[in-house]
């Protein structure tokens, strides 16, 4: 089964695709292999690291760059600077890294470095480590590097670190020195400062010791469960020894996350058809949140199932739900989310993450140049599956994020999505135009497209991008062979600039027993047009005005009329219909407010 799960992946990451500049694609790959030793009275970790690199890349590369996470734990990092002197800090930072004492500043430090077995230069810079080449990668080659390092766990901060608020021991995320992307931009050895992330494709390798007592869950499949127990497999072992070495395989990944705690307790569901969940919470948690713990189980599955029929079919074999961390966040195989929660955010937070293993972990965008990529679509997904749990249909599943989107136009804070995740001179704003902004993303394409061409766009992207690394274009043109539209004018005005629709409703006149009516646009985002003009005995005619740069429309109703295509630069758009002005009650832009048109007011004409 392990065989022809990899055969499949392996294939599946590398068949013949185009990516958004129409070269024929190409991804790096990296094969690590780790042996680590954990102290958890210390929280001092360290062991060895072997990782084969293969530069599938045209280029002969002359150096390559690691990421050293936990060094943004120390004051002075620019993780804590930012945080000092961003105008709204993150709460869960705020002044915390620059309080902390010595013995509980995180570090990730590389002892010893070699490239096929000899030793190469390396030097520190923050959360980098810049790593020149004794010999260059050749296109289509491979190195070996093999490396001693040490660390040390922060306290949670952000994300990951020791004894968290509600007190599990070890969430390990983000803690291995981490192979930098390279790809057709070049390197993306970014500066952790507590946003997003990206990495490489391949297979890991991993064996953690630490104490008997403690139960690990996270990335890959077990391969000891009979030398383990803890819940996996067998309720006890033979193992006297103090510590157990837990050995995890996980094919075809681009990162490795775990946690760990004495306290765990260790749940497991099969979703039909699909993997098997673990749940790992303390059995410290007040009665009222183990209850909910228990009872998010079957909902999981359910997530889980919502996304493989709507996007694409889970690949692997296992999922766990873990508590740790700081909030939510999403990883490989896993995700970490604090447990002391209502039951209604815990499964809320465990749909958003298990979203994230579509939208970023199978399709792995590059979460800090793009992450409404990922967040806003997790969001936008995770809305409808939230609401089917909860058996709620709520005529405007979405108003929450136009309303956020709105207050954020409104505040003039806002900067385009395409702001790379640490350039956003508020967290405010870099959190709604990320996942509020980036869910009508998929709100505003449903408008322009139909229904139905969304969800087999959804499909297709992840049919043609799952275990690559897509682009926003790469998304669009998904969307464009779909729909048969055009649709680059879209992803430019929503995502590249702060452009806003703004379309009204400016005149009704008669005309010889006919109404004209008048349109304007206001709003510098272009848009198709539905108008309902309702009449005094209360029936409906509903009218399409399509946009002349689509190049077509979407699939529309039998009783819609289609108008001619509205060209962008004419601020004004004149149709005549042939009804009475004195039979027409109300004339109504966008009567569905589907679109996010920033003043509604405007798109109603009530005719006297």
């Amino acid at each position: 089964m392990k065989n022809i799960f990899y055969t499949l992946t392996f294939l599946i990451g590398f068949s013949p695709v185009y990516s958004q500049n129409n070269f024929e694609y190409w991804q790096q790959r990296v094969d690590y292999t780790m042996d680590v030793k954990i102290d958890v009275n210390t929280f001092n970790y360290g062991g060895t690291q072997k990782l084969v690199y293969t530069n599938n890349s045209p280029d002969d590369l002359n150096r390559v760059f690691y990421h050293l996470f936990y060094n943004a734990f120390q004051p002075g990092s620019e993780m804590d600077v930012r945080s000092m002197t961003i105008a709204d800090a993150d709460p869960r930072v705020g002044d915390r890294i620059n309080n902390l004492e010595k013995e509980d500043y995180g570090f990730l430090n590389v002892i010893r470095l070699t490239q096929n077995g000899t030793p190469i230069e390396y030097a520190v810079a923050g959360t980098v480590l810049e790593v020149q080449l004794n010999t260059p990668i050749k296109s289509g080659d491979s190195a070996v590097f093999e490396m001693i390092f040490a660390g040390k766990v922060p306290p949670v901060i952000r994300r990951a670190g020791k004894n968290s608020q509600e007190g599990v021991a070890l969430s390990m995320a983000q803690w291995y020195p981490k192979m930098a992307e390279y790809d057709f931009e070049g390197w993306h050895a970014d500066p952790y400062i507590s946003r997003e992330f990206h990495g490489v494709w391949g297979d890991f390798d991993v064996k953690l010791t630490l104490d008997k007592d403690y139960t690990v869950g996270g990335t890959g499949y077990l391969q000891n469960p009979n030398e383990i127990g803890h819940g996996y497999g067998v309720k006890e072992t033979k193992n006297k020894s103090d510590v157990l070495t837990w050995h995890f395989v996980a094919p075809n990944v681009h990162d490795f996350t775990w946690a760990a705690d004495p306290s765990f307790v260790h749940d497991t569901l099969q979703v039909p058809n699909g993997p098997l969940l673990h749940f790992l919470y303390k059995k410290s948690l007040k009665r009222e949140y183990k209850k909910r713990w228990k009872d998010l189980q079957r909902p999981t599955s359910e997530i889980m199932q919502y996304y493989s029929n709507t996007v694409g079919k889970y690949p692997y074999e296992q999922y766990s739900v873990i508590q740790g961390g700081d909030g939510g966040m999403e990883y490989g195989m896993c995700t970490l989310i604090t447990g002391e929660r209502s039951f209604e955010s815990l499964v809320g937070v465990t749909a958003h993450e298990i979203g994230h293993t579509w939208f970023q972990f199978l399709m792995a965008s590059n979460e800090s140049k793009h992450p409404w990529l990922d967040e806003g679509f997790a969001e936008y997904t995770c809305t409808f599956i939230e609401n089917t749990i909860f058996g709620v249909e709520p005529a405007e599943p979405l108003k929450r994020h136009y309303d956020r989107y709105y207050s954020l136009v409104k505040s003039g804070k806002e900067q385009p999505m395409s702001t790379h995740a640490d350039r956003f001179a508020y967290n405010a704003a870099y959190g709604i135009s990320t996942y509020s902004k980036g869910a009508l993303v998929l709100a505003q394409l449903r408008y322009i497209i139909g229904k139905e061409n969304l969800e087999k766009t959804l499909k297709k992207y992840f049919k043609d991008w799952s275990f690559k690394h897509p682009t926003p274009n790469d998304f669009i043109r998904c969307a464009e062979k779909t729909s048969g539209l055009e649709l680059e004018w879209f992803l430019t005005d929503w995502t590249q600039t702060t452009n806003t629709i703004d379309y009204g409703v400016k005149s009704a006149d008669d005309s010889e027993g006919k109404t004209v009516i008048t349109l304007e646009r206001i709003g510098l985002m272009p848009m198709p047009v539905e108008v309902q003009v309702l009449l005094k005995d209360g029936s409906t005619k509903d009218y399409y005005v399509p946009l002349q740069m689509m190049r077509g429309e979407k699939p529309l109703l039998n009783s819609d009329v289609l108008l001619k295509d509205w060209a962008w630069a004419h601020p004004e758009y004149r149709f005549t219909i042939d009804l009475d002005l004195s039979k027409i009650d109300t004339i109504t832009i966008d009567v569905n407010k589907e679109t996010a048109d920033i003043n509604k007011k405007n798109n109603q004409l009530k005719v006297l």
